[in-house]
Order: structure tokens, then C-alpha cells, then sequence
């Protein structure tokens, strides 16, 4: 199976076992992803929607299959460079690549916001610190948190935080952001603010991997929605075809539920 030449991310007969395969948390997935997608990935708990994003990163190492990623199968630990040597793979050079914000903020509770955005730059991407400084500070007034810069993240709301978790993968300049149930953790009232901030992202042409029950989130933002369960993939479209056509059964009843 050859990888699509528009794609930034090509999955192919991805699979995920536990419990000697027992458990198949992802049984032969394969999707390609576009640049300036948004895709959207629905289903029940424990269909493998969360195992699916943590494997574009290789957060959750896969059992088999491919992840190619700008043309390189990041799964292999040794591929062939520019000039045909075979040399081991930098995982992490490919995941400075890809934003995570999880459902868990992650932020670093003894540092101030504006050190948790700058650190990765600064330590990693050897940004000038005054350099990074003056880009947090842009990024968190574009979230409404110009004035939350040197606070700590006891003293922010859950809303708060997750803006502040999704600037901070920003920092990195990634080519892809991938979001695992970014809402889930919220206090209802805090849900919209992240979401309107995900959605200006969109705006802007971000690829963007989201894993979400925000099922109005999914059909105004999302141009490509993915059903899965029981670890695979079972429909995928445009909104439109999967909400207001759905072809699959378990998708029909899966919708009946949620909408």
C-alpha cells in the first residue's frame, strides 16, 4: 500500500493487541490524513478512538502496521537518510512535529504559565528566551490570557488550563495537533472556551486529530469524521454523510444515543 502524495499522515493496517492478542484495542486500521484536515474521531468508550491518536505519535507503540509521517514510516527504528545511509530513527525529532494536548493539562504546577510555554522551545528547539517570551505572550493574548502570564496553574480554571496546554503545543510550531478528549475533563461551563479556540485554530489550517463526544464540535468544525468501535473503523465521511446519512448500524444506534 503506497502512501497518497498529499498526505501528511498515512496510517496503514495499523493494530494494537493487548493480553497476547487477546485484546485488539486497534484490528487493522488504516486512514489517511491530510494537510489542513480536521478529522474527527467518534464512537463508544474503549472503541479505540484515544489508542488511534496516541499511535500517530507513538506514544502507544503499535503491534504492526505503518505510520508514515512527512514520507517516513516512523514505526521502523532504522530508515535510509537523504543520502541512502541506514541510520537510526529520532522518534522525538518527528514528535516536535506533532502537538498533543491531552484530556489532562499536563502543565507543570511549580512553574508560571509563561515558563511552562517556553520551556520546550528554549530547552529543545534552542529558541532565544527573549524570542520565546515575546511569542508565549502573543499566543496567550490570542487565547484571552494575556494577563494570566505569571500565574500558576493552581490559580486557573480547568478552561483556563487547556487554553494555556493548547498555546503551549503551538510553541513547538507543529505541523499537526493531536487532541485526546480535550474537553472531557471540564466543568461544562468551561467546555465552549476551549472549543472556540480549537475552532480558530481550524480556522487558520491547522491539521488537526481530534478525539472528542462534542458531537456539535464534530459536525461545524470537523470536514472528516471517523466512527470507530471495537478497534476499527467503521464509517467515515463528511459530517453531513455520517450524521445525517449514517450507513452503518452500529453507527445509527451509536447516534440515536448521543445526539
Amino acid at each position: 500500500m503506497e502512501m497518497c502524495a498529499d498526505c501528511l499522515i498515512s496510517v496503514q493496517n495499523l493494530k494494537k493487541h493487548f493480553n497476547h492478542g487477546e485484546i485488539k484495542a486497534l484490528d487493522d486500521v488504516s486512514v489517511d490524513i491530510y494537510k489542513g484536515d480536521v478529522m474527527v474521531v467518534i464512537g463508544p468508550s474503549g472503541s479505540g478512538k484515544s489508542t488511534l491518536l496516541r499511535s500517530l505519535n507513538l506514544t502507544e507503540e503499535p503491534t504492526d502496521g505503518s505510520i508514515i509521517f512527512n514520507g517516513v514510516d516512523i514505526t521502523k527504528k532504522k530508515i535510509r537518510n537523504s543520502s541512502g545511509r541506514v541510520v537510526k530513527l529520532n522518534i522525538d525529532k518527528h514528535r516536535q512535529k506533532m502537538g498533543m494536548v491531552f484530556q489532562h493539562f499536563n502543565l507543570f504546577p511549580h512553574k508560571t504559565v509563561l515558563d511552562n510555554m517556553i520551556l520546550a522551545p528554549v530547552k529543545v528547539k534552542k529558541m532565544n528566551k527573549a524570542e520565546a517570551k515575546e511569542k508565549a505572550l502573543a499566543l496567550l493574548k490570542r487565547v484571552g490570557l494575556e494577563d494570566r502570564a505569571d500565574a500558576y496553574p493552581i490559580q486557573l480554571s480547568g478552561g483556563q488550563k487547556q487554553r494555556v496546554a493548547i498555546v503551549r503545543a503551538l510553541m513547538m510550531e507543529p505541523e499537526v495537533m493531536l487532541f485526546d478528549e480535550p474537553t472531557s475533563a471540564l466543568d461544562p461551563e468551561m467546555v465552549g472556551e476551549v472549543l472556540s479556540v480549537m475552532k480558530e485554530l481550524a480556522n487558520t489550517g491547522m491539521t488537526m486529530v481530534v478525539v472528542t463526544h462534542e458531537m456539535g464540535f464534530a459536525k461545524e468544525v470537523g470536514n472528516r469524521v471517523l466512527f470507530m468501535d471495537e478497534g476499527k473503523i467503521l464509517e467515515g465521511g463528511s459530517p453531513e454523510d455520517v450524521f445525517d446519512h449514517p450507513q452503518n448500524a452500529r453507527l445509527q444506534d451509536f447516534l440515536s444515543k448521543v445526539l
